[in-house]
């Protein structure tokens, strides 16, 4: 685990930000949270997180849209990012990936996995954008 590191959540479901947020500050992470796509957009801005947890479906500014301005932003483009999401099937999914996302886990989500999957990115074998591994679908269609 990379200690100290720092996480942005966002998820418009509060009790999905507080669960996640305690579990990660547990292990150690620096945790902030945003409720919606623009509130993420100015904290990714602001915070400069080392990781971004990303809800697709929010009010307002998607997911989908808030991960294409940060790819877009020569500051921002190389934050990781992890797409949570309800949704399994593949256009979904593959949205996701064209969006620019480097990891996906489907919520919900054991906490274990999507450590996992932040320890991975965080660890130096960080998938490049827009190139994201498929193990959280694969584990997702071979549990799910």
């Amino acid at each position: 685990m990379d200690v100290g590191k720092h996480i942005l959540l966002v998820d418009d479901y509060p009790d999905a930000l507080d669960v996640w947020a305690l579990y990660l500050r547990s292990m150690g992470y620096r945790v902030s949270t945003a409720s919606d796509g623009a509130a993420a957009i100015m904290q990714a801005e602001r915070l400069m997180p080392d990781l971004i947890v990303l809800d697709l479906e929010l009010p307002h500014v998607s997911g989908f849209d808030v991960a294409k301005h940060l790819r877009g932003n020569i500051d921002t483009r190389f934050i990781p990012l992890i797409a949570a999401t309800g949704y399994s099937h593949r256009g979904q999914l593959d949205r996701a990936r064209d969006a620019g996302f480097n990891e996906i886990v489907i919520k919900p989500a054991d906490p274990d996995v999507l450590l996992e999957q932040i320890e991975r990115l965080l660890g130096g074998n960080q998938a490049l954008p827009n190139k994201p591994s498929n193990s959280a679908v694969e584990h997702h269609q071979e549990n799910g």
